[in-house]
Order: structure tokens, then C-alpha cells, then sequence
């Protein structure tokens, strides 16, 4: 992992100066060589510029960064000790570089410092904002002598330890390893520090072996771990956060993002930033035919796989690591890698074991990103304003899991289904006397009918079912066997328990049919011992059905679709219903409602075709609401 780190920064020409680090100046002091008297302050923007850094050492009573450091620091009185350490390294400074006299004049003047005091205020700058000297139109921190003078002065304050035959572990050449390595910054939002977080530490036992002592246990240089910052640090910037972690990802060689699998598979939340002048001048025609081109070229990927064609891209190698901050330490949840080709077919694998109809029918279930699908693993609630806290508190020790079975294919884990199942019963079941509060968000386009709630219950989740499907399949495929799931319902599926949540489907449309309106139905009441113990339910509700089917015209239509599932069940009916059989028996629910809904359904049973377009229209806006909502909350 370090290595390809290494290799990232060296190949993206990342790595800066031993000794340097890149920091944000918020203003320059702005002096002269000819006017001693002079004194400017000009902005230093939010280009991030090299700046002398000595680690850790900053954080003490006496010693501070040279050259660029707060304010506070360089021209006021909170510490000291710090600006004594500060102005008499500038001293020292001025025997190379003759122009920082002009900086060292400043602090001879008491009221030219009461005067840069001011200007700064006018300019608000704080007392922790980093300012930096320009001196004749020059920043100091550009000065090639003083930079010389710099490498000679930092290493009094180099912790090393002379050991003797070291191999750095990074490069494979022999060191002089550092005790201490620089913080990583970027993981704030998952956990980490505002100044940074420790990859590589030792000052607790338990992280020592063999009676090594700090650095003796991991040899580092100072230069290639600075190399594995530099690329952390880059990496990081961009990097979406997944359920308290921080998703980075990198190749070993350059590809374009229209080529990379992570970004156009579109589960994860990547944003590409693209100048605005050219995104202005692009039409739509020539996006889609940029989106047609990237498909294809993915597509060739994968063909060349099987084909035998010779691609440049096949021969790289994709990197993937989840990180977070724990106590000031970088926490490594997971790290992955492997050829670029694999990663490709393997996203599309993803893709092709979700592939499910919509509730109604008409269409495929909506793609979403891995954000909104997580959710569906949360215990569900009608309105939830710390949703995204609950995905890093409830999630954080699954979704790596997840995401490498994402990446490599391979199996979900089973707390997957059990929590998708607990989703799938906590909203049928939920009281329909109210209207779902996501609808009422800010961003609403569209008021949601009256029954659409209570339309919700009886409808189990299409993403919750999406976990169940790909689940299923990817359990049975690592047993050597076949899940027989498809987009839409199987009367030949060879699970009982499959065609138990299909009759359940059934039972419950017919009541919905005979007795508009009811509070507390079929689901209500069935549903949850249904899916664990059906044998017991099943006959309760086909005496039930009797009733209900006296009401109704479409009487033949139904009995026909029983008589089938019935065939299909065999003799006998499941007792009682593990994790598995659990998961068909909502599958089943769902693809036998979504059955029942289509066009052709409603033509067999002689209704119109469009009766149940408002509902469908309702889930849709509740869906989008539902999100949007969410994503104002987090915002």
C-alpha cells in the first residue's frame, strides 16, 4: 500500500521539498528595502503555497514554523517563547538571504508593528490566520537561499535513530528512519483531526512487537514518506465519504475519468469538476454521445477480457482504501486491489444482480447512489433528521465489507439481508394514518395523493428488495448453485417460501380490491408471521379470500393466478423460514405485486390500464422527496 503511494506521488509529480509542506498563507506583509517605513498587507488567496514545516515540534510552549505562521505568533503576545523562536531563526536567516533585514527592521519599530496590526485588522485577519513576508514584490518562501539555508537548519529538530542495516520499507533502500512521521490531513469529517492524523505510530506497547521501539518497527526515510503524504494528502481532497469513511481510490497509471469504472459506475458519490466555460459550450447532443463513447469503450474493456484484444488498459492496477480517524490516528478500514479489467466486469456484475422491476411493473427499479441504498439497511423511520449520523454510527462496520463484495464480486454480508428484511417489515407495517413527512420537504415539486401512504404500506421497498436479490444470488453462486431470481416473478423458482410471498401478494391485492380503504388489513396483521411461519397464516388467509372474492367481478383472474402459485408451491408449505428462505419470501411478495400491476394484468382483469398510474407517480415523488429531504437535513 505505501509503495503504490509512493509510486502515485512520484508519478504525479506530487512530492515537495524535504522539509516542506503545503499550506494555505492568508496574507502577506508587504515591506521594502528602500523605505524602511513602508508596510502593506496584500491577500494571499486559496492557492495552497510550500511552507517550511517542523511536524509536531510546532505543537510545543517554545517552538513554532519558520518563515509563515499565524499571526498571533509572528505580532502578538500569546506566546512568547514561540515568537522568540520565530523572530531569532529570521536572524539567523538574514547571514543567507540579505533582503529578510527588512523584515528584521520591523521588529526594532514598535509603531510600525502597531501599524501592521491595524492594517491586518482592516483586512480581518485573525489572530490564527497564516501570514507569511513579501519583501520588494517577492515572497521570502520563494528564496532559493533561504530554502538552502532551511535544509541545514531543520535537521537539529530531526528525530532519528542510527540503525544499522535499515531498509526503508516504502523504497527498499537503505535509511537513517525517522522516529516520527508527518500528519495526514483530509479525514476531519470521518472522525480525524483538523491538524492531521498519524498513519504510521508507536508510542503505546501494544504497537511495538519484538521489543522494537518506535521507528525500529516500521523504517521509514523522511523523503518517501513524504512522498506517501503528499499522495494521502491529494487523494483525499476528492475523496466521497461512505458511512464514516473516506472511499480513495487510484490506478497505477493515468486513466481518463470517462475510462474509470468507480466513477462511471455512478453507486459512488464522485464529483467531476469541469471548467464552466466549457460546460456552458457543450450541448446535450454532445454529452450523450460523450456518455454513448464512455459506455462502448467500457464495454470493449470487458468484451477484450473474453475476445483476447489487446488493451492498454488492462495491464493496470486499481487501489482502494477506507480510511477514517480514530484518536488522532488514521484507521485503515480496508484495502483493496487488483486489475483494472476485473474491476470493470465486476462493476457491471453489480449492475446486472440488481437489475429488478419496479412495484408497479412498468419499468426497472430507479438507480441510486450507495448513500440512498445504505439507508435501506438503517431501521426504518418516517422521518429521520440525523440519517447520515446514523449511517457512520450504525454502518461503518459493514460497508467496507460491502463495498469490497461491490468491487470484486464476491458475497454480502449476511447482516445485509437480516437488516434489509427488518427495513422491508418496519415500512409495510407502519400506521398509514398520516402522510409520509418526506413529502413535505423543502424541495417538494409535487404534492403526493391523499392514500399514497397507505399505498406505501402495502408496496415493500424496491432498493430494500435490491439488497435481498443481489444477496441471494451472490450467496448461491459461491455454493455453486443458481439463485433462479430474474427481474420479475418465476412460477418455476424451486423455493417454497418464494411462492409463499407470492401468494401473499395475492391475498392482499384481493382485499385491497373487495374493501377500499381498510385501516388495518392483510399485511397489517399478516405479514410478519407470514414471511417467519407461513404454514400457520397460509390457511387463515385463503378462508379469508373466500370472502373477498365474493365481492369482486374479477373473481376468475384471481383464482387462476392461486391455482398457479399453488402448482408452483407443491404439497407442501414451509413451517417456518430461515434468513434465506426469508429473503425469497419478500422477493416473492414484491415481484407477484408488481405483477399484479401491469399493464397486462389490469387489461386480463378488464380495468383500464392507466387506474393505477397516480399511485405509481406518487412512489416516484415520494422516492425523490424522500432523498432531497435527507440531503437538505444534512446540508
Amino acid at each position: 500500500m505505501l509503495k503504490a503511494l509512493y509510486d502515485y506521488a512520484n508519478r504525479h509529480d506530487l512530492v515537495p521539498p524535504a522539509g516542506y509542506v503545503e499550506k494555505t498563507v492568508k496574507a502577506y506583509v508587504s515591506l521594502s528595502t528602500s523605505d524602511m517605513d513602508f508596510a502593506e498587507i496584500e491577500m494571499g488567496g486559496e492557492q495552497n503555497v510550500l511552507c517550511p514545516d517542523i511536524g509536531s515540534l510546532a505543537n510545543g510552549k517554545d517552538k513554532c514554523n519558520v518563515l509563515a505562521e499565524k499571526r498571533s505568533v509572528i505580532f502578538g503576545d500569546a506566546s512568547p517563547a514561540k515568537r522568540k523562536f520565530f523572530w531569532d531563526a529570521m536572524r539567523e536567516t538574514a547571514e543567507y538571504e540579505p533582503v529578510i533585514r527588512a523584515c528584521l527592521n520591523v521588529m526594532e519599530k514598535p509603531e510600525l508593528i502597531e501599524k501592521i496590526n491595524q492594517k491586518l485588522e482592516s483586512h480581518k485577519i485573525k489572530a490564527g490566520d497564516r501570514i507569511a513576508f513579501r519583501v520588494d514584490g517577492k515572497a521570502i518562501l520563494n528564496s532559493d537561499n533561504i530554502q538552502n539555508w532551511w535544509q541545514g537548519f531543520r535537521r537539529q529538530f530531526l528525530k532519528t535513530k542510527d540503525m544499522a542495516g535499515s531498509v526503508c520499507m516504502i523504497s527498499g533502500q537503505p535509511v537513517t528512519p525517522v522516529a516520527t512521521t508527518s500528519k495526514i490531513t483530509g479525514l476531519k469529517s470521518v472522525g480525524g483531526h483538523g491538524s492531521g492524523d498519524a498513519l504510521i505510530c508507536f508510542d503505546k506497547p501494544a504497537f511495538c512487537s519484538y521489543g522494537l521501539k518506535k521507528a525500529e518497527n516500521a523504517p521509514v526515510s523522511e523523503e518517501a514518506f513524504a512522498a506517501v503524504k503528499a499522495a494521502l494528502d491529494s487523494l483525499l481532497k476528492e475523496a466521497p465519504v461512505l458511512s464514516g469513511m473516506k472511499f480513495v481510490h487510484w490506478y497505477d497509471c493515468e486513466i481518463e475519468w470517462e475510462e474509470d469504472p468507480v466513477y462511471q459506475c455512478g453507486d459512488f458519490d464522485f464529483f467531476i469538476d469541469e471548467d464552466d466555460e466549457e460546460e456552458e459550450e457543450t450541448t446535450e447532443l454532445e454529452i450523450q454521445q460523450k456518455e454513448f463513447a464512455a459506455v462502448k469503450n467500457a464495454d470493449r474493456l470487458i468484451q477484450s477480457v473474453e475476445s483476447g484484444e489487446q488493451m492498454a488498459a488492462l495491464n493496470s492496477t486499481y487501489y482502494i482504501l477506507l480510511l477514517s480517524g480514530v484518536g488522532g490516528r488514521i484507521m485503515i478500514r480496508r484495502y483493496e486491489r487488483g486489475r483494472y479489467a476485473d474491476l470493470q466486469k465486476n462493476l457491471q456484475m453489480w449492475h446486472q444482480d440488481l437489475e429488478l422491476t419496479n412495484a408497479w411493473g412498468t419499468a426497472a427499479v430507479p438507480a441510486c447512489k450507495l448513500k440512498a441504498r445504505l439507508i435501506r439497511l438503517l431501521k426504518y423511520k418516517k422521518s429521520d433528521a440525523k440519517i447520515f449520523e446514523r449511517l457512520k454510527d450504525e454502518l461503518t462496520g459493514i460497508t467496507p465489507s460491502i463495498i469490497v463484495a461491490i468491487l470484486t464480486g464476491g458475497r454480502l454480508p449476511d447482516d445485509v439481508a437480516s437488516r434489509a428484511l427488518r427495513y422491508i417489515r418496519s415500512q409495510m407495517l407502519a400506521s398509514s394514518e398520516s402522510g409520509n413527512s418526506a413529502g413535505q420537504g423543502k424541495n417538494t415539486k409535487q404534492k403526493l395523493s391523499p392514500s399514497s401512504d397507505k399505498r406505501r404500506a402495502q408496496i415493500p421497498d424496491g432498493w430494500a428488495c435490491q439488497w435481498l436479490k443481489v444477496w441471494l444470488i451472490r450467496k448461491k453462486r459461491a455454493e455453486g448453485e443458481e439463485a433462479f431470481l430474474m427481474t420479475t416473478y418465476n412460477l418455476e423458482h424451486p423455493s417454497p417460501a418464494y411462492h409463499c410471498g407470492g401468494l401473499m401478494a395475492v391475498y392482499a391485492y384481493i382485499q385491497q380490491k373487495a374493501i377500499e380503504g381498510v385501516n388495518a388489513g392483510v399485511l397489517q396483521r399478516y405479514y410478519a408471521s407470514a414471511s417467519r411461519t407461513p404454514a400457520m397464516v397460509m390457511s387463515r388467509l385463503a378462508r379469508l379470500c373466500n370472502y373477498h372474492l365474493a365481492k369482486l367481478k374479477e373473481t376468475k383472474y384471481f383464482e387462476d393466478r392461486l391455482a398457479e402459485l399453488y402448482c408452483a408451491l407443491g404439497d407442501k408449505i414451509p413451517v417456518t423460514l430461515n434468513l434465506e428462505e426469508q429473503s425469497y419470501f419478500a422477493l416473492g411478495y414484491y415481484q407477484k405485486w408488481a405483477e399484479l400491476h401491469t399493464p397486462k394484468a389490469k387489461s386480463e382483469m378488464g380495468l383500464p390500464a392507466e387506474s393505477d398510474e397516480e399511485m405509481e407517480q406518487d412512489l416516484e415523488v415520494e422516492d425523490e422527496t424522500e432523498m432531497e429531504s435527507a440531503k437538505d437535513k444534512e446540508e
